[in-house]
């Protein structure tokens, strides 16, 4: 259960501001630079608006109206009307330009981020569990989105307001000015310790949310087990409980933002009273007319809006900083397995030569820091054409040497070569469009059948696919979906049974024409009906190319040129099927296990 609750911790905040971060996530605005220019202009416009209504009010009161100037009355209504409708027009456009923004860094970092999640080793994905690369994918980036959108650039609107909103005071009385700043000390410690509390709070729904969002996904993602062992009830109680401190968290932020902003509201009040009785009583000692009371009653409203609206943007920027660094952690990751500086090219035309030279690996240390070796001394060929079967016990490594192929992964010591060139000196897309690779657990997108085989690459028509689904033995139960290839398959390929799923593996790896054929498990799921076709559509596809076949079941195996068995990630012997049989040693045993009882 602590998995499941613990699993995003990091989710917790770090600092509230950090210029670092802050200097990096304003670089993705210089793309865009015309619209935020353009957007500070259109603040500063609103900003200057914003004092224009008050100071026509005092103008109508001590001018217009004791003078009987009912063109002059006339002008200052239209001023004012003018001054409404264009700061409405501000508005929306500034609501347009900044959302636009927003929306535009936010395609920017996601797209950088989906690159890199495409460019990433698979060491990478072994420690950080999908969950969590979607939460910075999507959460994260809207979070940042909200910053561009609707705070790194509007701020600029609230400072610009109070800039003018004091100036247009000061130039009026500066005494009553003073009168209205006195009380601003209660206001900032108000907003001090609201921010404190707040941060908290917010600290734990963050924390909470993870922890709701990671129990949820682990439930469905093994809904069968749930379904299966009865643990509706249960899982459902303590998601209840999950949910309730994520309530409970949510609850204390309503709290403190309930009496936050009354506490604003309060203070505004006081500072309209203390103009409405300094001002009075000034005004009837003639120092100040009543204009300008009137004035300061609208700029005093004015004012502690920005004020307000700063202190909900630093609750922003707190969560930015927090998800900008989730980001910004996943974009410095270092991509192991790159392409060389200076790539070398395959000879041409492809022979299809495999060889190991003395390679070891280790994904990891054991408990005294030393390699946990996986593959030790590893050394064998397959020869252009030739067909080679790696069988073993499980954990053996037969898979690990695909991912050392595929560069996966790189071999710690020694090195494996491709028609006499090191897989680690030639680019990687020139590498793996050489071999087709069939696993034993297949992976099919939501689309129809024949975007499954050609995967989106436009230059394999679809004579080629039906060609490569047909000599699997894919085309019988393809034709009897309802809308043939253009059938979508659903989440992982969920509408086609196990066999099924791998023939339209094979076929993808058949269209891409690949000069070697890899097939990792390729028939360990299957019935024995749909593993014939494959039997059969493999010995007439494989003639005359190289292949390389990973078994369990070694009745798949037993036709293969060569067979190289491994053992606690060693190879301890290599041969026919017969004279391995003849030799009586490990491949003996295995086969004595997986044939003798049906024997007897």
């Amino acid at each position: 259960m602590a998995d499941a609750t613990q699993f995003h911790e990091e989710e917790a905040l770090g600092k509230a501001y950090d210029a670092r971060l802050m200097r990096r996530l304003l670089r993705y605005l210089r793309p865009h630079i015309g619209l935020v220019a353009l957007a500070i202009f259109v603040l500063l416009l609103g900003a200057g608006l914003a004092i224009v209504g008050p100071w026509i009010t005092q103008l109508v009161i001590d001018d217009a109206i004791p003078a009987g100037d009912t063109r002059y009355l006339a002008v200052l209504a239209a001023v004012y009307f003018g001054s409404i409708t264009l700061l409405f027009v501000l508005e929306y456009a500034q609501a347009l330009i900044t959302t636009w923004l927003g929306q535009s860094v936010m395609y920017d970092l996601r797209r950088e981020i989906f690159e890199k999640l495409q460019r990433v080793d698979l060491r990478f994905y072994d420690k950080n569990p999908i969950g969590r690369l979607m939460t910075r994918i999507t959460n994260d980036v809207e979070t940042l989105n909200e910053l561009f959108s609707s705070g790194v650039v509007t701020v600029f609107g609230d400072i610009f307001t109070l800039t003018f909103i004091v100036g247009a005071m000061l130039s009026m009385n500066w005494q009553l000015a003073l009168v209205t700043f006195s009380v601003l000390p209660f206001v900032f410690l108000t907003a001090f310790v609201f921010r404190s509390k707040i941060r908290r709070a917010y600290r734990d729904i963050r924390v909470r949310l993870a922890r709701v969002n990671a129990y949820i996904h682990e439930r469905i993602t093994g809904v069968r087990v749930v379904q299966l062992f009865n643990r509706e009830e249960a899982d459902a109680a303590r998601l209840a409980d999950l949910n309730d401190h994520y309530l409970q968290a949510h609850l204390r932020s309503i709290t403190y933002y309930a009496l936050f902003f009354p506490t604003i509201q309060f203070f505004t009040a006081l500072a309209l009273a203390l103009i409405i009785w300094y001002g009075g009583v000034r005004s009837m000692e003639g120092a100040i007319t009543v204009g300008v009371i009137a004035a300061f009653l609208q700029y005093a409203r004015r004012f502690f809006q920005p004020i307000q609206d700063l202190s909900e943007k630093y609750n922003l920027l707190q969560s930015a900083m927090a998800s900008s660094e989730r980001v910004f952690k996943l974009l410095d990751h270092p991509v192991d397995i790159t392409d060389p500086p200076h790539p070398r090219a395959f000879p041409e035309p492809p022979r299809g030569e495999i060889v190991f030279e003395d390679v070891w690996f280790a994904y990891g240390k054991d408990e005294s820091g030393e390699p946990d070796w996986v593959l030790k001394d590893v050394s064998f060929s397959v020869a252009p054409g030739e067909k080679v079967a790696i069988v073993g016990h499980t954990g053996a490594g037969k898979t690990t040497l695909i991912n050392l192929l595929m560069r996966f992964y790189d071999a710690t010591r020694g090195r494996i070569l491709l028609d006499g060139v090191p897989v680690d000196e030639v680019r990687i897309d020139d590498l793996r469009e050489r071999i087709g690779l069939v696993l034993q657990d297949v992976f099919l997108f939501s689309q129809d059948v024949g975007y499954n085989i050609r995967l989106g690459a436009e230059d394999i028509p679809d004579e080629d696919i039906e060609a490569a689904a047909e000599r699997v033995g894919a085309t019988a139960f393809i034709e009897r979906l309802d809308q043939g290839y253009a059938q979508p398959l659903g989440e992982r390929g969920a509408s086609l049974s196990v066999g099924e799923r791998q023939l339209v593996s094979f076929a993808r790896a058949l269209a891409f024409d690949p000069g070697i054929l890899v097939l990792d498990e390729a028939t360990s799921s299957v019935d024995s009906e749909i593993e014939a076709k494959i039997e059969l559509a493999t010995d007439e596809l494989l003639r005359g190319r190289t292949s390389l076949v990973i078994a369990h079941r070694l009745s798949t195996v037993q036709n293969a040129d060569r067979i190289v068995v491994l053992h606690h990630g060693e190879v301890r012997e290599v041969g026919t099927h017969e004279e391995l049989l003849a030799a009586g040693g490990l491949y003996a045993r295995l086969h004595e296990l997986q044939f003798a009882p049906s024997a007897a």
